[in-house]
Order: C-alpha cells, then sequence, then structure tokens
C-alpha cells in the first residue's frame, strides 16, 4: 500500500468515528515527530501494537479485502507485566469490503454492529485439521440469544447487534452493499495478530508499504523504541 493511500484512510476513519461521537485514547492523534519524544512511560502502547491498523493483508486490494482499525486497550500473554486480559478495537469495514474468512486458535470475541449500515457476517466451524467444516451447522450466540445457522450461511447485524465467535469459529465479514460503511466494534479476550491468526487462505496480515510521502499517523507496528 501507498503511505499516501494510508493517510487519506486514516485521515477519512477519523472523520466517520468522530460522527459517530465516539472519541478515541489521546495516542490516536500523536504524530510522528510526537512520538519521537515519547519515553518508555509508553511501553503499553508499543508492546501491545495499540493505535491505528491499515492492511490489505497483502494482496493489494484494499477496497476489496482489507479494514482500517484502532486497537483501543489490549493485554498481552506474552509479556508478565502486562497482566489485563481483554482487548478493545474499532474496525471500519466499506460496503462489500471484506475481512477475510479466518479463526482465532485463543481469542474469543464479540464482534458488534457499532453504527452505520448492515453488518454481513459468514460463519463455519472449523475442522480437526483447521480446515473449513462445510457439513456441520454453528451453534452461534447473538445478544444472548443462541442461534443455530447452516455452514456458511450469513447472518446480518443491524446497528447495535452482536455476535460471540469462539476459538476455532471460522468468520469473514464485510458491509452490506447499499447500507453504507459500519463502524464495528470488538470486545475481546487479548489480541494477538502475530501468531493467534489461521486464515483460510495464505495471506499477510500488515502491509507492505511504498513511501511516497510523509506518514500523517504512525501504524501499531511503526512506533520508535526508547533510545533510537
Amino acid at each position: 500500500m501507498k503511505r499516501s493511500q494510508i493517510n487519506r484512510l486514516i485521515m477519512e476513519a477519523e472523520q466517520f468515528i468522530d460522527s459517530f461521537s465516539f472519541k478515541l485514547p489521546p495516542f490516536a492523534s500523536w504524530t510522528p515527530e510526537e512520538w519521537l519524544g515519547r519515553g518508555e512511560e509508553c511501553d503499553e502502547i508499543r508492546d501491545n501494537k495499540l493505535g491505528w491498523d491499515v492492511t490489505d493483508y497483502g494482496l493489494g486490494k484494499f477496497d476489496k479485502v482489507g479494514l482500517v482499525l484502532f486497537t483501543i486497550r489490549n493485554g498481552n500473554q506474552k509479556l508478565p507485566k502486562y497482566s489485563k486480559p481483554y482487548a478493545e478495537k474499532l474496525l471500519i469495514s466499506q460496503e462489500e469490503q471484506v475481512c477475510p474468512m479466518h479463526f482465532h486458535w485463543s481469542k474469543m470475541e464479540d464482534i458488534i454492529n457499532r453504527g452505520g449500515g448492515i453488518l454481513a457476517m459468514q460463519l463455519y466451524n472449523s475442522t480437526p485439521q483447521g480446515e473449513l467444516d462445510r457439513e456441520n451447522h454453528v451453534c452461534v450466540v447473538s445478544d444472548g440469544v443462541v442461534l443455530r445457522l447452516k455452514a456458511g450461511e450469513v447472518l446480518d447485524l443491524y446497528p447495535g447487534q452482536s455476535v460471540t465467535l469462539t476459538q476455532g469459529m471460522y468468520h469473514a465479514f464485510w458491509a452490506k452493499g447499499g447500507s453504507g460503511a459500519v463502524l464495528i466494534g470488538e470486545v475481546s479476550q487479548c489480541n494477538d495478530d502475530d501468531t493467534d491468526n489461521r486464515f483460510l487462505e495464505q495471506m499477510g496480515r500488515f502491509p507492505t508499504i511504498e513511501e511516497d510521502e510523509a506518514p500523517y499517523r504512525l501504524l501499531c507496528t511503526e512506533y520508535p523504541r526508547v533510545g533510537f
């Protein structure tokens, strides 16, 4: 992805999030220059990848497969000093823009339509070999109600509705065409994008960036370490 595209997407995301009167934490607006002056007191942000995250999953077709995310809070199971056992994110999905089919080995999460259009969620169980289970029904809880869906059935979530995704449950989602972009909330156990994602098809999690202009905001993988 070009840096200019990432910059534009973050600017648009700031406006979109603000249109719902959702306020982000202070570090959301720190500039790259401000980050150079931040010391070890900000290590929780660095170590747990809080902040902006824009991805095309390494496929180079962001409008069709991609997401803009912002991690608000997160613990870290690999670092004992971070005892927080939960995480919270915002995600933005444009119409027909897919977050590709995947599951999490360790993380259970609630995915919430915080506002905007209709969030379409396609669900499968996984086999013991980690593949799609195309035969068995999926039992899933949506806002306290147990639903029994056919394998691969699409569940529509309207603003305010949510679904609980358990470990090993394959899911792909997108904003339904004609309904508008969706502001998505995620409340979960600790998030680990380095080791906890199992994508059905091989792809990357973070983008390769072409630096065609200076960054507007640093991504969560780009923060300078103390002393550098």
